[in-house]
């Protein structure tokens, strides 16, 4: 009869082959056995989950918890407590924060702010800009970087690149996957007139299905001529993408 160190008894257990009432036998933080019944003289502890669901933690790979410059909104404390309360177990957190997350010395003042603030796994995008394109190849390979993050379109903060000279620099230097926010900025100041102050519903006429199709046809054609360079595009939001 195995001995686990913890086992989590008659919960619904959620996975990718289906919903299904189980229990958990962990042994040392690890799951080593998923059984429809595990007798509680086998556990060192037991937690009762009836009528609880038991998923996997988590991954939340794109948060904007706002700090520094803006804490009034949000900061890592508070978002990462949020993320917890949620099942999320791990944030990656976004670049356009005040001052940009653009260079080494600003990863390392992110981390020293999260250091004991933080209730959950985390690391951070670093951005990647038309000045920065050349430092990437060392700064995607810190510790405590998810990666590169890189605006086509305007959103918050101050990291776009429209251009695709600019786009093709950052893609040739970096060798991890990059993520990208993907809107055509041309397009966009083309249809400003369309945004109306305070109404929500003229955003998806101003940014429209096309501006996102135009900017990841462009993003996918540089990805090829840079060298087949992995990406992910964040947040899709037309069929047609």
């Amino acid at each position: 009869m195995q001995a686990f160190s913890l086992v989590l008894k008659n919960g619904t257990i959620a996975t990718p082959s289906g919903i299904f009432k189980a229990d958990i036998g962990i042994i040392d933080g690890k799951i080593e056995a998923i059984e429809s019944s595990i007798t509680s003289s086998q556990a060192g502890q037991v937690i009762d989950c009836t009528g609880l669901h038991v998923l996997p933690g988590v991954i939340d790979s794109q948060v904007h918890f706002r700090e520094p410059g803006n804490e009034h909104k949000e900061d890592l404390e508070s978002g990462a407590r949020a993320a917890v309360m949620g099942g999320v177990t791990c944030v990656f957190e976004m670049p356009n924060t005040n001052p940009l997350t653009t260079s080494e010395e600003m990863l390392n003042d992110k981390l020293a702010r999260a250091k004991n603030r933080m209730w959950c796994e985390h690391a951070f995008y670093v951005g990647g800009t038309a000045e920065n394109y050349k430092d990437l190849p060392e700064l995607e390979l810190l510790p405590g970087v998810s990666g590169v993050k890189v605006f086509m379109g305007s959103s918050t903060g101050n990291l776009l690149v429209e251009d695709d000279e600019n786009l093709l620099n950052i893609l040739r230097n970096i060798k991890r996957r990059a993520a990208f926010h993907s809107e055509d900025e041309p397009r966009l100041r083309e249809r400003m007139n369309l945004r109306i102050e305070g109404d929500a519903s003229s955003h998806p006429v101003w940014r429209d299905v096309e501006c996102a199709m135009k900017s990841t046809r462009r993003l996918v054609a540089a990805a090829r001529k840079a060298g087949n360079k992995r990406i992910h595009v964040l947040h899709i939001s037309t069929a047609q993408e």
